[in-house]
């Protein structure tokens, strides 16, 4: 099941992975050889590698595997769907990494990107969000299990259903009950008129008119009960941590993940530099993220940065790591939501954490095993109703291929 919305942020809920079967074995005649040395040969001089710094790898013929040409040839699929698109993918391995670059970014352009190359990452975001809190939980700030009200200004009587309060876990494994976004979109607005004047809404909308919609929310459940997909639940939890941090979203992602980390191209804003525009399904040009809705899906990153990012999250000594990987909803051994970070372990598959995320110009796939010390990112500047399925379909694959 795909949970959508046309004017914020995607994520897929439940999803299964793409398998493939190695069971049958082919008998090449010796007839056919210098033709599959030719093609073998062609996907090794169109195949581009990058490295950290984004500086092109010329990979020899040899060195062509099946990972690569599995890249090669959904990337190719997926390009030819969106030829005005990038799509950036890195690979981690036991420690070794490897960035795969495809597409341009400038449309009508031969300009490949880099492993630096920025993109809005969407839900990625809820789970540096979630770093924060445990972060906060464990300097004895917060507890997971605390009343949200607690850390609001105001009165929210609202915010409880039969004496059960809204708690700050449940902001970020969508169980709180709150609505997917605010402001909501009328249901009555149908045309396009009625998206542009929406739109012009959102963006002049301030934390104060949040606060005071935040006011007129009716609980229809038991908070921590129903799976519902909630930006706003997630923008909320951004504005408590500022508050008791006493410091800015940016300032406490630079301060505990990116600078500890060394992801100096990761930010609650676009570079000019790198940046590239972000596009629908159709090439036409999308607006970036809200600021205001920062914490729920609002950073930029690169392949580079959130290899490093993904490699953090396998070290599960780590209490931080190991707390925001902590099921605090459903059951592992089918599909469970921890610190946003969404998991399952279905034997015998190993255990995977994973996350998507998609804004109205572009989509993103993080999926780490763990225990296997493996991951990929995958970062593409076009969005659809269909491009994140399609980053999780290749995503899946590689994983698949990397197993021994």
């Amino acid at each position: 099941m795909i949970l959508s919305n046309l004017t914020g942020d995607v994520s897929p809920i439940f999803e299964n992975a793409v398998t493939f079967d190695y069971s049958r074995r082919f008998h090449i005649k010796s007839s056919h050889m210098h033709f599959i040395s030719s093609i073998v040969a062609l996907v090794s001089c169109l195949l581009t590698l990058h490295d950290a710094d984004g500086q092109p790898i010329h990979v020899p013929k040899k060195a062509v595997t099946n990972i690569d040409s599995f890249l090669h040839q959904q990337a190719t699929a997926f390009i030819q769907k969106v030829p005005f698109a990038a799509l950036s993918i890195g690979v981690i391995n036991n420690g070794k990494t490897n960035f795969y670059n495809f597409g341009t970014v400038q449309p009508g352009q031969n300009q490949l990107p880099t492993s630096s190359t920025f993109y809005e990452i969407g839900s990625i975001t809820k789970t540096f969000t979630g770093a924060l809190l445990a972060q906060a939980v464990l300097a004895g700030k917060v507890k997971l299990e605390d009343d949200i009200r607690r850390y609001m200004a105001g009165t929210y009587p609202n915010l409880d259903y039969q004496g059960q309060p809204i708690r700050l876990v449940h902001l970020l494994n969508h169980s709180s009950g709150l609505p997917f976004s605010l402001p909501r979109k009328p249901a009555s607005f149908t045309t396009l008129s009625d998206s542009i004047a929406f739109e012009k809404q959102r963006r002049a909308y301030t934390p104060k008119d949040f606060f005071r919609d935040l006011q007129k929310v009716n609980l229809d459940t038991v908070p921590g009960i129903k799976l519902s997909y909630s930006n706003s639940a997630a923008q909320l939890l951004g504005y408590i941590l500022e508050g008791v941090c006493q410091q800015s979203y940016e300032q406490l992602i630079q301060r505990y993940i990116s600078h500890p980390l060394g992801m100096h191209h990761t930010y609650t804003h676009p570079s000019k530099s790198h940046q590239v525009r972000g596009y629908n399904g159709k090439g036409k040009v999308m607006p970036y993220f809200l600021v205001q809705e920062l914490a729920a899906g609002g950073m930029y990153s690169t392949t580079a940065d959130l290899l490093r990012y993904a490699q953090w999250h396998m070290d599960e000594s780590n209490p931080l790591v190991k707390m925001t990987h902590q099921p605090t909803w459903g059951d592992i051994r089918y599909y469970a939501m921890g610190l946003n970070w969404q998991m399952d372990d279905k034997t015998p598959r190993p255990r995977r954490v994973f996350q998507s995320g998609g804004t109205q110009g572009f989509s993103s796939y993080l999926l780490i095993y763990p225990d296997q010390q493996r991951g990929i990112v995958l970062l593409t500047n076009v969005a659809d109703t269909t491009t994140q399925g399609q980053l999780s379909e290749i995503g899946n694959g590689l994983l698949t291929l990397l197993e021994p």
